[in-house]
């Protein structure tokens, strides 16, 4: 990945984050680009690496899920090993949305996605606090959750082609 976005790439990235439904047509419309070439700058984009998937949002609350929370994590041993067990429990795990590995003064932050607030608790007792890696864990109640996918102007190339 080390070729500079120009403009339009910037913009194929940043509407198909928004809407990855979108027909191509109609994606090559917003971009001003005929349909074959935009077509062809996405494949390029996720050729390079710049894409990575496209996902559903899906609504937890349909789902049951009623809490959101995020665990922090501070382990008591610093190594490879700890960090990598600890993560791949973690990812293991069906309540676990996302996992950061993080620096300061925890290691690992997860989003974690509940029926309730003694699901959480049970959750964070039995599958973090228990773990033999963990030293420390806060749990922060969710209250709202709002994804703002940007992209940063200064990413993009001020001369476009297309």
């Amino acid at each position: 990945m080390n070729r500079r976005l120009d403009r339009i790439d910037c913009q194929l990235l940043d509407i198909l984050q928004k809407e990855a439904r979108l027909s191509n047509k109609e994606l090559a419309a917003r971009v001003g680009l005929a349909p074959s070439t935009c077509l062809e700058r996405v494949r390029r984009l996720g050729q390079e690496g710049f894409l990575e998937g496209f996902h559903a949002e899906v609504n937890p609350k349909a789902l049951g899920i009623q809490v959101q929370a995020l665990i922090s994590v501070r382990l008591g041993q610093h190594s490879r090993t700890s960090f990598r067990e600890f993560r791949r429990h973690l990812l293991a795990q069906q309540e676990v949305s996302t996992v950061f590995q993080v620096g300061g003064k925890h290691d690992f932050l997860a989003h974690v996605v509940v029926r309730d607030t003694d699901h959480l608790r049970d959750f964070a007792l039995d599958q973090v606090a228990s773990r033999p890696e963990v030293d420390h864990i806060e749990t922060s109640l969710i209250f709202d959750l709002h994804r703002h996918p940007a992209l940063p102007n200064y990413l993009a190339e001020e001369d476009s082609s297309a």
